[in-house]
């Protein structure tokens, strides 16, 4: 009898397990079926979504199609095009201000790289672009698109692989860009530790990941994942990182692995030419007038497509062809558009203003008046300094090590005052003095030492400076004129800004200058500039004011 229940009892576990595993095949193909329809109905969707096109923006109508259509960086597009396109690409790092074509020219320069056969670039090689801004970034390396990161089996969606303990390797774009060229805008915005390890990964030319869940004796990873976890993956491309930011403010390791060459700021008639293309593409005219305005409030060649498009949008929707002189005004108006600050050089000389050369960021520069006055002092070699427009001090260090010192300018005037009196005899402590830096923007820098040596000179011994020369260098206490940077831009900015002569330290001088549209004088003492200027005839005759 016992026996008998027993077989009974074995009977209805055995229809229990079988009604349970039919329900539960019952149930995964009913869920099949909801998955197919639902993904069916979400493909149609995505089909439906995709068939919306709204009309092109003028950004993209106005993007450049070649290399000749990158306004104004003929030096740049030259460098790029040296750095990737031959055999032996480098990885390069461009600094300019936003919106002059460093995007562009960098993808254009990879399509031409292609087209050379001995270019290490093949047809397939792809520009990944990455934006180091919003890049996001996990420090427990849950998440790392620029990088690589590991999905481990207890994170949630680890999938069917994740149930089996296998962690998974997800690539990010160092690995993408693999065999091509990552495109890092903003570079100097880069997460300390992805920096690194981006550094890691130029010298290995591949990413290797790690994860406590990996073990080379799992029998239940994947070839592909020992692979991976084992030899890396690949991911060997050029770098291309783009920033705004000055090169001192980029981290010495990663400056040292990349030529580095500088986009300039536009002109205003390079912006003009972007503006005109601009309103030809959206099919609008525009108004000389208007196009004086906006070559005046666009900062680059972005603004100036901004602004045009806005302008043909208004003449559009009140039915007009042409963008007038009153539209451009009421657009900078109502977008509180700045004005550009525009450098109008004096025709005349005048006592105590020199005219130095100033640098404001990558490929930036432009023309800053120094002006000196003296007034008599009761106490003979007592006489205050007094300096105004500059920074009087700045703060250096990262936190938690910080230090303060005078601002480089402010030392540069007492090393100006004693080189003065060492070379000219001029001594300006018998004077009250007072340096003046007009314009509203502090400034800072050793480069305008030759500028307020000039000025100086000038206000004690009352003889003018022609407003048609500038100045740059560094003067020692010696009165050694030395070399300075961003020589390049500020000679653009004189000859934008209309001045003939630029004196410049002897150091920085180059044989190509001599075929500049602007004469380039180099000097090598403080005594010899003084000479040049204020004494040697040919300075006043070629100027036509003597």
């Amino acid at each position: 009898m016992n026996s008998g229940i027993l077989i009974y009892l074995q009977l209805f576990l055995t229809v229990v397990m079988g009604l349970y595993f039919w329900n539960l095949l019952k149930s995964q193909e009913g869920q099949k079926v909801v998955m197919g329809r639902e993904s069916r109905k979400e493909l149609e969707r995505l089909k439906h979504l995709r068939q919306i096109r709204l009309s092109e923006p003028l950004t993209e109508k106005t993007r450049p199609q070649s290399l000749a259509e990158v306004v104004g960086q003929p030096d740049g597009i030259k460098a790029l095009r040296a750095a990737l396109c031959g055999p032996h690409p480098q990885h390069v790092l461009l600094y300019g201000p936003p919106g002059v074509g460093k995007t562009a020219a960098a993808r254009l320069v990879l399509e031409e790289a292609k087209k050379n056969s001995a270019s290490p670039f093949k047809q397939e090689a792809t520009m990944v672009e990455v934006d180091a801004t919003i890049v996001r970034f996990d420090e427990r390396g849950i998440a790392d698109p620029l990088i690589g990161s590991v999905h481990d089996p207890i994170y949630q969606g680890a999938g069917a692989l994740g149930i089996a303990g296998v962690p998974q390797p997800k690539p990010g774009a160092v690995s993408r860009a693999h065999g091509g060229i990552l495109f890092l805008d903003e570079i100097g915005e880069l997460h300390p530790v992805q920096m690194q390890k981006l550094l890691k990964v130029l010298e290995d030319r591949k990413v290797y990941l790690e994860s406590a869940y990996y073990s080379r004796d799992n029998s239940n990873i994947p070839e592909y994942v020992h692979d991976i976890f084992e030899n890396g993956l690949p991911a060997d491309f050029r770098l291309v990182g783009a920033t705004t930011r000055p090169p001192e403010d980029i981290p010495p390791a990663l400056r040292s692995r990349c030529l580095e060459i500088f986009f300039r700021a536009l002109s205003a008639e390079e912006v003009g030419l972007i503006a005109q293309a601009a309103a030809k593409k959206a099919e609008a005219g525009i108004e000389p007038e208007a196009l004086e305005v906006i070559k005046r409030y666009a900062q680059n060649g972005r603004d100036a497509v901004n602004l045009v498009e806005l302008g043909a949008g208004l003449v559009t929707v009140e039915n007009r062809r042409t963008i007038t002189l009153q539209d451009v005004e009421w657009i900078v108006s109502q977008g509180h558009h700045v004005m550009k600050p525009e450098v109008k050089v004096s025709p005349e000389p005048a006592v105590g203003l020199a005219l130095g050369l100033a640098v404001l960021g990558p490929g930036m520069a432009t023309v800053i008046d120094v002006e000196s006055q003296v007034l008599a002092t009761e106490h003979t070699g007592r006489g205050r300094v007094t300096v105004t427009g500059v920074i009087e001090e700045e703060q250096m260090g990262k936190t938690g090590h910080t230090y303060k010192r005078r601002s480089m300018i402010a030392s540069s005037i007492d090393n100006v005052l004693t080189a003065l009196a060492s070379q000219t005899h001029v001594r300006a402590h018998d004077y009250d003095l007072h340096v003046n830096f007009p314009g509203g923007t502090p400034v800072d820098g050793p480069s305008a030492g030759l500028a307020i040596a000039v000025s100086v000179y000038s206000a004690i011994v009352e003889k003018p400076v022609l407003a048609i020369v500038g100045f740059t260098g560094e003067i020692s206490i010696r009165g050694e004129i030395r070399a300075v940077g961003g020589v390049e831009q500020k000679l653009r900015a004189a000859e934008e800004a209309g001045l003939r002569r630029v004196i410049i330290p002897e150091a920085n001088w180059q044989e190509r200058y001599v075929d500049r549209n602007i004469e380039i004088v180099p000097v090598k003492h403080l005594g010899q500039a003084i000479e040049l200027v204020f004494s040697d005839p040919h300075m006043a005759i070629a100027s036509g004011l003597s």
